[in-house]
């Protein structure tokens, strides 16, 4: 039987400081089978949702233990891990990221799981995210993600960008912090998607810039 203590200090503190509510998720989806792929996949995923409410700490919990799980995976040391217990801790580990890829809302999130796709360049896996992705985030998230430092996500989250309403992004334009990522999505869906509506606004936004230079 796995034992946590096989993985190490530091996921044995992350682990006993999760809250029972957070650990109960992570052992009910060790003892679940995998589940199905493509369409089914989806359709379970959303079902769950709807019976499970959010929880914004419970994704920061498991945000920490998949981080503590994955530095495990890469240490080599003297005290290296058996077969079987390495195979136990990559279960524990793909499956601690299953459950926050069907429960994540979060930029930060979805920035550390395409962060953990991309290394693996486990390419099905990053368009999957992505397609969560874009279907999930707030649009601010959205864009907060389309700013991460490492310009592989930087690039998906970008592209993920394009694929939302034009009007949702208009409705960017008017805050501090997103206007200029929306700015620049709007500009891509009009020249890359040849978006008409895309290409008014952006049309309009350039008269009001010669106008300001003017001044």
């Amino acid at each position: 039987m796995m034992t946590i203590e096989d993985f190490g200090a530091r996921v044995v503190s992350v682990w006993q400081g999760l809250r029972p509510a957070t650990r109960s998720m992570v052992e009910r989806a060790l003892s679940t089978p995998a589940p199905p792929q493509g369409p089914a996949a989806t359709t379970t995923t959303n079902a769950s949702r709807r019976e499970t409410p959010y929880d914004a700490r419970s994704e920061w919990e498991l945000s920490r233990l998949l981080a503590a799980l994955d530095e495990r995976a890469t240490e080599v040391d003297s005290q290296s891990l058996s077969a079987e217990q390495s195979r136990d801790l990559q279960r524990m580990t793909e499956t601690c990221a299953a459950v926050l890829n069907r429960e994540a809302r979060s930029s930060e999130v979805f920035a550390q799981l395409l962060e953990r796709a991309l290394r693996a360049r486990d390419y099905a896996r990053v368009d999957e995210i992505a397609d969560v992705m874009t279907a999930r985030l707030a649009p601010s998230e959205l864009c907060e993600t389309a700013r991460h430092l490492n310009p592989a996500v930087r690039a998906v989250a970008q592209e993920a960008l394009l694929q939302l309403p034009t009007a949702m992004l208009i409705g960017l334009l008017g805050d501090p912090v997103d206007a200029e990522t929306a700015r620049t999505a709007l500009e891509s869906q009009a020249d890359e998607y040849e978006s008409e509506e895309a290409r008014i606004v952006v049309h309009a936004l350039q008269q009001v810039d010669d106008a300001e230079d003017d001044f």
